[in-house]
């Protein structure tokens, strides 16, 4: 679903207040030139995280879904020179790319790639004591956001912000009795988000250069 509107909009809004420079310009055409797919967040939504890392005044942040190093780049440009990211990415050869473009923005000092299978990775993680992190972004397979989350919460603080990328499915995420695994693995993390205590959560809707979709947003009090 994608609506004119909605991209000129997002096109202002980019271009008063969230303008790109030459490395996130260059870190999605090398993006789009190694042939990954283009869903990497929008500019202005790459400028919120940016100020959401900020304001969190987070030195620790947790990515989960690398892709080209896109949104990587924004949230590490919020750190502090003693900050640490670590980005999550699945497939060896997107890890490739966000390397370059991380390496290309003066960022390898602060952010480490890892490559394998998150539910992999995480474990891992936790038995080398890296967390707690003060940011958590997830955008990785929908099918698997609730242990993600899960995950999250292990490595967190009291304090720690969750962010889920992508959690409105175009809408689809009323759909009773889905067939898609993304959406049913979309309700599932709503559910668990919404029982688990320690959570305190909302999720907003957007519309813009990449359709009709959202955010879900908790941070851990417990």
């Amino acid at each position: 679903m994608t609506n004119p509107q909605w991209n000129a909009v997002d096109a202002y809004f980019t271009e008063t207040i969230a303008p790109a420079d030459e490395v996130l310009t260059a870190a999605l055409a090398d993006s789009a030139a190694a042939g990954l797919p283009e869903i990497a967040v929008a500019p202005n939504q790459g400028k919120l995280l940016h100020l959401l890392a900020l304001t969190q005044g987070a030195r620790t942040v947790l990515e989960i879904g690398t892709l080209g190093g896109y949104s990587t780049i924004w949230l590490a440009r919020a750190l502090p020179a003693d900050g640490r990211l670590i980005t999550l990415e699945y497939d060896p050869a997107h890890a490739d790319v966000a390397r370059g473009n991380i390496a290309r923005a003066g960022l390898e000092k602060i952010v480490e790639v890892r490559t394998g299978a998150a539910l992999d990775s995480l474990p891992l993680l936790e038995a080398e004591d890296a967390g707690p992190f003060d940011l958590v972004f997830i955008d990785a397979d929908k099918v698997n956001n609730p242990r993600y989350v899960e995950w999250a919460l292990k490595l967190s603080r009291p304090g720690t912000l969750i962010i889920v990328d992508n959690v409105v499915r175009g809408g689809k995420i009323t759909t009773p009795n889905p067939e898609d695994p993304a959406i049913t693995g979309t309700r599932e993390l709503f559910d668990l988000v919404a029982a688990e205590p320690r959570l305190d959560a909302t999720a907003l809707q957007t519309v813009g250069a990449k359709g009709y979709d959202g955010l879900l947003i908790a941070r851990v009090v417990d």
